[in-house]
C-alpha cells in the first residue's frame, strides 16, 4: 500500500484526532481518511449516475437502488 505524506489545517487535525483518539470511531489516522475518501468516492459516482439519469430525463431506479448498484461495483473494483 503506497504511503502518503499529507497536512492538515488545524482544524481538521484536531477533529481528526477526536475520531481517533478521544471517540474511538477509528483505530488510525489512516483507517480514517481512508474511510473519508471511500466515502467521498461514492458519493461522486452516486451524483453522476444521478446527472446521467437525469439529463437522459428518465430512470426507473430509485436513490437508493443506484447508491447500492455503485456500492456492488466498488466492491468488485475493490475499492470497497
Amino acid at each position: 500500500m503506497p504511503r502518503q505524506s499529507i497536512s492538515l489545517t488545524d482544524p481538521n487535525a484536531q477533529w481528526l484526532r477526536q475520531k481517533v483518539e478521544t471517540e474511538g470511531e477509528y483505530r488510525s489516522n489512516s483507517e480514517a481518511v481512508n474511510d473519508l475518501i471511500r466515502k467521498a468516492r461514492e458519493i461522486e459516482a452516486l451524483r453522476a449516475h444521478l446527472l446521467q439519469a437525469e439529463q437522459s430525463c428518465h430512470t426507473s431506479m430509485s436513490a437508493e437502488a443506484i447508491l447500492e448498484e455503485i456500492k456492488a461495483e466498488a466492491r468488485r473494483n475493490g475499492e470497497l
